[in-house]
């Protein structure tokens, strides 16, 4: 099995160790702590707009912010980006230190205040190229407005600290 994307391009997750044989998410207790911990974060961030789009119209102009497509980061420092926004960040990341914050939740405040002061990709610098192989054969990742198998146990198993990494309010479930 290879390496897959779900729902958000960027974090990678090995096929088998998110989903059974049968093409099924598994339950979440039967992941992996580092893949059940970027699941439950990714159902809450798909549908988020984009960091940049955000940084520069803000909430007052939420309807011109583009949703997220990729993610960059770890669970809880992590920036959602657009297609449009990606390069400004790769370019961020390659060539203006980000490499130096890689690995940290403080990646994110980095990279905001970087774009929030003016930084962007030249337009010379060529951007990413993504390659999709087979995307059909991916089976399908969880819809994040429903439930997902054994959620509700596996959070109220988690200590204060990791729903804190999480940014899980345990009053928006019915546990």
């Amino acid at each position: 099995m290879g390496k897959v994307s779900i729902g958000l391009r960027g974090w990678r997750f090995d096929e088998d160790e998110v989903f059974a044989a049968d093409g099924t998410v598994r339950p979440l207790d039967n992941m992996p702590p580092g893949a059940r911990q970027r699941v439950l974060r990714l159902s809450g961030l798909i549908g988020e707009p984009c960091d940049a789009c955000y940084l520069l119209y803000g909430q007052d102009e939420i309807e011109r912010c583009r949703p997220a497509q990729v993610i960059y980061g770890e669970p809880g420092g992590e920036v959602l980006l657009c297609n449009a926004h990606e390069t400004d960040f790769v370019y961020w990341f390659r060539k203006a230190g980000g490499q130096a914050v890689a690995g940290e939740t403080e990646l994110q405040d980095r990279f905001h205040e970087w774009f929030a002061d003016g930084g962007r990709a030249p337009e010379a610098f060529g951007g990413v190229e993504h390659v999709e192989e087979s995307p059909e054969d991916v089976p399908e990742a969880p819809d994040p407005q429903a439930e997902l198998p054994g959620i509700e146990a596996e959070i109220a198993a988690m200590d204060d600290e990791e729903l804190a990494r999480l940014d899980v309010d345990l009053s928006d479930l019915d546990i």
